[in-house]
């Protein structure tokens, strides 16, 4: 006959947390930052081909920092539904905020009642039509959402991240201005240089003048903002 030892549920979720946060913690950190014409995703990542900053529907994109395949599968979830909630209803009726609800259920559910929590921290940004508000979640591998205004840094140097991005930003730079900024604040909170080369970047564009707003920026054109 087998004996488990009894764990109160309290020391359970403290290393659950323990856990999840050293894995996060290994991960290199994703920052999140409006400008004048919509938002930033950039975070360091050395690969051409796992992406940690994707594009999840017409106006909506992801970005993650830990375990890679389960930040992957969280986005993957989040396309189809999407892609079933525009195709059941409207393309206008998916927004950022009920994906990130969405996300939030299923991490939570993860982290109470599965052995190992996931190791992932997510955000899922949406660029509004002209006049309106920008939209960035941020969602803990708890299942923890908050609702970030203007500026949000996560991963294993998310505190210095952030205390660097509130020191430089001002609300309306240009694109070129953010890039800037983000990578000086990405460089300050790892300690040393990050070039383009080791750089992911995507932006949310208003200014398109198409449905989709999504748009990779290529290494030779972050190079070349870095080099003015």
């Amino acid at each position: 006959m087998s004996f488990m030892p009894y764990v109160p549920p309290e020391q359970l979720m403290k290393d659950r947390s323990e856990f999840a946060h050293k894995g996060i913690a290994r991960g290199k950190s994703v920052v999140g930052l409006e400008f004048a014409d919509g938002v930033l995703l950039i975070a360091e990542n050395p690969s051409a081909t796992l992406h940690k900053i994707s594009e999840v529907y017409d106006r909506i994109a992801f970005a993650g920092v830990g375990k890679y395949s389960e930040f992957e599968d969280l986005r993957i979830s989040g396309v189809r539904l999407a892609d079933l909630r525009g195709y059941s209803y409207d393309r206008e009726d998916v927004r950022a905020r009920d994906l990130a609800n969405a996300y939030s259920q299923a991490l939570s559910t993860i982290f109470t009642q599965q052995m190992k929590p996931y190791e992932v921290e997510i955000l899922v940004g949406e660029v509004a039509a002209d006049g309106g508000h920008n939209e960035i979640y941020h969602v803990l591998f708890d299942g923890t959402v908050t609702d970030e205004h203007e500026i949000v840094g996560i991963g294993g140097h998310a505190e210095d991240l952030t205390s660097a991005l509130k020191t430089a930003y001002h609300s309306g730079w240009d694109l070129a201005t953010a890039v800037r900024e983000s990578v000086k604040a990405l460089s300050t909170a790892e300690g040393r240089e990050v070039t383009a080369g080791l750089l992911e970047a995507g932006v949310l564009d208003r200014t398109t003048g198409q449905r989709r707003k999504f748009r990779r920026l290529s290494e030779e054109e972050v190079a070349g903002i870095l080099a003015r």
